[in-house]
């Protein structure tokens, strides 16, 4: 169940990040980068909270970020 929770937060987490991407469409590339990295260590601290446990964390951090990616592109496609 606290994986659950920890992916479903991560969620918002990616979507708060993209929305703040969108909205900073003209900044230049390395201060993108830099949020990103502050999202996902953002992202890693709420996961780690929840389930005390680093390696499971950073597992569940990374599984939930390539399938927003997966779902957030996908939809690119379909909705321009």
């Amino acid at each position: 169940m606290r994986v659950y929770i920890v992916m479903m937060l991560q969620f918002i987490i990616w979507s708060g990040y993209s929305l703040i991407e969108w909205l900073s469409k003209h900044d230049q590339l390395i201060y993108k980068v830099i949020m990103f990295f502050v999202f996902f260590y953002l992202a890693f601290l709420i996961g780690n909270k929840v389930t005390k446990s680093a390696r499971k964390t950073l597992f569940v951090t990374a599984l939930s970020l390539v399938i927003y990616t997966s779902i957030h592109y996908t939809l690119e496609l379909f909705i321009p």
